[in-house]
């Protein structure tokens, strides 16, 4: 089985931008907060990240967010709001801000984006993991 069929049968998978430090803090609290510990991730500028973005045809300018999920991939706001279901607490309400046309959900999401590594800069690896969830990186 090719490394990307592999990747592909361990759908949910989250790719982020490894180099960014909100990303970073972003993937730590989803950790923290998700409930059922389903969710697979990767960086965008890994090997198996670029492989997946080549099969979904997604530009490779794009340094958003992106949800696989059901063999079909999700970017920026989309993508965020999908990851509400698998977290706890009252996250999953959000999911209803689907119904927002995702032109107007994204000038927020491309707001934050354009000013994220000012605010929280570059870093050079991720986070400590538990062993637990480092076994869920497809790549580091």
């Amino acid at each position: 089985m090719s490394e990307l069929n592999a990747a592909l049968s361990k759908q949910p998978i989250l790719l982020f931008d490894g180099e960014c430090g909100f990303c970073n803090h972003t993937i730590q609290f989803f950790l923290k907060q998700e409930k059922n510990k389903k969710m697979h991730f990767a960086p965008l500028q890994s090997e198996i990240g670029t492989e997946l973005r080549n099969y979904f045809e997604i530009d490779p300018k794009i340094d958003s967010l992106i949800l696989i999920k059901g063999h079909s991939a999700y970017i920026k706001s989309c993508a965020a709001l999908r990851l509400t279901p698998y977290m706890k607490g009252l996250w999953p309400v959000l999911i209803v801000f689907v119904l927002i046309p995702p032109f107007l959900r994204n000038l927020v999401y491309d707001f934050i984006a354009k000013r994220r590594m000012r605010l929280f800069g570059r870093v050079e690896s991720c986070a400590l993991l538990q062993k637990e969830d480092r076994e869920r990186f497809l790549a580091m």
